[in-house]
């Protein structure tokens, strides 16, 4: 135990992180780790995994901890209490906020969603994609983007899987510069990612594509008043080639802004929720896109 204290101050140290910075990373109090380096406290399987995830130290931290359990006397313990979830055995996610604003220039987009990992390992990466108009003259440019990610008010990384001109892929990775912040099994966390896109290179629609189990999705979408929109919805299946109506689709107009919401618990798999919408108002016209999820 004497070794992994050690190691676990000299890899602090190598990341130059105080004791406090690396038990915000790590998601425990930051006097946690104080009296684990001084011995006060003997640390448990999941401090090491964490410790090592956010250290980056390659399985050193874990595999020294388990060089220390092994090492002591055997004895029963208590089974370990169910996952929250009961039989959940897949990433889920447990509210998707969902909001586009457009402001007569840009549209905006924030994405929040609720995630639980009912898997039996972390969960590293999140995938997401964004698409343009693809009658658009101009290429979807990363910079033009600026798209941003937050875990627990940590930034996450964003590595670009597909970088097409009206189509960009992207991993989501639970690290930073900092370190890393993996979901672990039975935990649960909101991420939040949020980006914009010229008018031009936008649709008249906006899609919610159902990847993951989920239990409820919201959506809101905010427009100019003066541009006097009408909004409508339809839900596609994978099941069926039929598509149905939303409803009821709400309306609230204020200071000049018309906010159009909907939602729904617990939503097929696979299944796409698409609301349309046109303006009154002549050369605000938005051409159709292939896919945005």
């Amino acid at each position: 135990m004497g070794t992994f204290r050690r190691e676990l101050t000299a890899w602090r140290e190598r990341r130059g992180l105080s004791k406090k910075q690396l038990g915000a990373l790590m998601l425990f109090d930051p006097s946690y780790v104080s009296h684990i380096e001084s011995g006060r406290h003997r640390p448990t399987e999941d401090f090491a995994r964490r410790a090592d995830d956010v250290l980056r130290a390659e399985g050193e931290l874990l595999g020294l901890w388990r060089l220390y359990d092994d090492s002591r006397p055997r004895r029963a313990t208590p089974a370990p209490p169910p996952v929250e979830r009961g039989t959940a055995t897949d990433l889920t996610v447990e509210h998707e906020e969902a909001l586009m604003r457009y402001d007569g220039e840009r549209y905006w987009v924030t994405i929040r969603r609720q995630l639980f990992n009912g898997q039996a390992d972390p969960v590293a990466r999140y995938f997401i994609k964004i698409a343009a108009d693809q009658e658009a003259t101009t290429p979807l440019t990363w910079p033009e983007l600026d798209l941003q990610a937050t875990c627990r008010g940590l930034t996450m990384e964003c590595v670009p899987n597909l970088d097409l001109p009206t189509l960009k892929e992207v991993w989501l990775l639970f690290e930073n510069t900092l370190g890393r912040f993996p979901l672990y099994p039975g935990e649960r966390t909101w991420i939040e990612y949020s980006y914009s896109v010229e008018r031009e290179k936008w649709g008249s629609w906006f899609q919610r594509a159902i990847r993951h189990p989920t239990d409820r999705l919201s959506v809101r979408m905010r427009f100019p008043a003066e541009l006097d929109p009408e909004v409508w919805g339809v839900e596609i299946l994978m099941t069926s080639s039929d598509r149905g109506e939303l409803s009821p689709i709400h309306q609230v107009a204020e200071d000049g802004v018309v906010e159009y919401s909907w939602e729904t618990d617990a939503p097929p798999l696979h299944a796409r929720y698409r609301l349309e919408w046109s303006f009154a108002e002549p050369g605000h016209a938005s051409r159709q896109v292939d896919s945005r999820e």
